[in-house]
């Protein structure tokens, strides 16, 4: 199973969306800085995450929001 995710940093104001196989193992190195795009947003808190079955299906779910906005894809789901 592959996830899909949304995170929220609170002091950049921004959202940053992924995927990958272990999100709990991502999430911790996306806290610990270790991730080129995320480092200036700690903290990172999880938002929204979505199980699928394939790495591809993740992929497409993962651009389709990139060109979307989290934002608007998250204001969409209330």
């Amino acid at each position: 199973m592959y996830s899909f995710y949304i995170l929220s940093s609170e002091r950049l104001h921004r959202y940053y969306t992924g995927s990958c196989v272990d999100l709990d193992k991502r999430l911790m190195e996306h806290n610990r800085g270790q991730s080129r795009y995320t480092k200036h947003g700690l903290p990172w808190r999880l938002v929204c995450r979505f199980e699928v079955s394939s790495r591809s299906e993740a992929l497409k779910l993962e651009m389709k929001i990139k060109k979307r906005g989290a934002a608007r894809f998250l204001s969409d789901l209330n």
